[in-house]
């Protein structure tokens, strides 16, 4: 009876061994509290609830992902080779669920290097290297973009905006506002052509006098003649 009191205690020590042994690799399995989150770097315009990281951009913004109900976090930027090693931005941000984002920042054409860093972080702080290269994006246009100012030309290369008829000065006979005296067309001008000389039905009827009086004096003479 001794001897079964006597292995009770060691059989109780045993099995909560194995149970400590057993619960200790999933412990060690799970996400550490306070560092289970990530960030990325992302260009103005891409959702927030895009997991991808951009390491080229422009105007850009810092997205928190995974992180514990109300974590805060310092983030620091700072130049990085070959651009040079001087801090150029920090800030706090605190994320009520876990995840959220830093305004919109915008720096100079060069490289960086993001140190985000909270209480609760195990190592060193989350980093991103990435590149700011904004004369990039503005040196290619995209086509819905593009100017469309200035004359348009058609096959040949000419302009379609050229004056049309409609615009030509005014060649009407009275004259217009251009105060330029008119050109008169070919019919025109024969019409209006000067008369020099007596008028035409003075010469005519001298003429028929001539030939009456040139008949008349021929008739005489023959008769004069005959006799």
């Amino acid at each position: 009876m001794r001897s079964t009191i006597r292995w009770v205690p060691r059989a109780v020590l045993a099995l909560s061994a194995a149970t400590i042994a057993v619960g200790a690799p999933a412990a060690a399995l799970a996400a550490p509290p306070g560092d289970n989150g990530t960030v990325k770097i992302h260009a103005v315009g891409t959702p927030v609830d895009d997991r991808r990281n951009e390491p080229h951009v422009c105007v850009f913004y810092l997205d928190a992902f995974g992180f514990d109900a109300g974590q805060s976090v310092t983030w620091e930027i700072d130049q990085h080779p070959p651009t040079g090693r001087t801090e150029v931005g920090s800030g706090t941000i605190t994320l009520p669920d876990g995840s959220g984002r830093t305004k919109d920042m915008r720096l100079p054409d060069g490289h960086y290097k993001l140190f985000w860093t909270f209480a609760g972080e195990h190592g060193k702080a989350k980093q991103k290297v990435f590149w700011v290269d904004c004369a990039e994006s503005s040196a290619s246009p995209s086509p819905s973009t593009s100017p469309s100012t200035g004359p348009s030309s058609g096959p040949s290369g000419s302009p379609s905006t050229a004056p049309s008829d409609s615009t030509a000065p005014s060649s009407s006979p009275t004259g217009g506002a251009g105060g330029g005296v008119p050109t008169p067309s070919p019919s025109q001008a024969g019409s209006e052509l000067p008369v020099t000389g007596a008028p035409l039905g003075i010469l005519a009827g001298a003429a028929a006098t001539l030939i009456a009086v040139g008949i008349l004096l021929r008739t005489r003479i023959t008769r004069l003649f005959r006799r």
